[in-house]
């Protein structure tokens, strides 16, 4: 892939690639922060926009968990091999000899800063051309997209956030024997975050999860 074709500034392409590591060397160099923070947010909305379009009948905790699963760290870090970003890398010596290049926040972080360099360079359009070149639509479908539930998600989260696993406490039920209705909480780093309501006390738990997904990782 030839990035100059969605980034023709070149000074934007080069900031796109920047570690701040690289900056502490190269103090005429600004990192690739600010370019990730914007980028992140355009991967978010155009995700969930083609998401959204693409599965009609997808309820939103359906759609939160594949939107999670496609952005996430892991998935972004492996786009950015198979685009060979890591190669243009801008790395300070130390960064470079403890593995940066291969490290999988360092490379999600860099997919971000690209596509926000791409939105500043070329606007959302391109974005979305480029994005549509990455994540093709059977990409998005894919059952394997599916692979991890609210819950599992949540709880995969909230542990790489150093927060443990979460909790689930039912909170009431409600309605006759034949169509109770459970409402649960759940706790995640010891505070209540949301709930949730279900035939089931397993429904609860997921549309609680799905709720706290939300609240606590919206560009997730």
């Amino acid at each position: 892939m030839n990035l100059s074709d969605y980034i023709r500034d070149s000074q934007l392409l080069t900031r796109a690639f920047t570690h701040r590591s690289y900056c502490n060397e190269h103090t005429s160099y600004k990192s690739n922060e600010r370019l990730e923070f914007l980028g992140d947010a355009v991967l978010s909305i155009i995700i969930s926009d083609r998401l959204f379009r693409l599965l009609t009948d997808s309820q939103e905790g359906e759609l939160t968990s594949r939107r999670s699963f496609l952005v996430q760290t892991s998935t972004l870090a492996k786009k950015a091999k198979l685009l060979g970003l890591d190669t243009y890398l801008l790395l300070s010596h130390g960064e470079e000899e403890s593995g940066g290049r291969q490290n999988p926040s360092l490379l999600a972080n860099t997919f971000e800063a690209v596509l926000g360099a791409v939105y500043i360079d070329s606007g959302m359009d391109i974005c979305r051309k480029f994005l549509d070149m990455v994540f093709p639509d059977s990409e998005l479908v894919s059952d394997d997209v599916k692979a991890k539930d609210p819950k599992s998600l949540l709880q995969e989260l909230s542990q790489a956030q150093g927060w443990g696993t979460p909790s689930y406490t039912t909170v009431s039920t409600n309605g006759p024997d034949h169509a109770k209705v459970f409402t649960l909480s759940v706790t995640v780093n010891g505070r209540v975050v949301t709930t949730g309501s279900g035939s089931s006390k397993q429904k609860a738990e997921i549309a609680a999860a799905s709720s706290a997904l939300a609240v606590l990782f919206p560009n997730h």
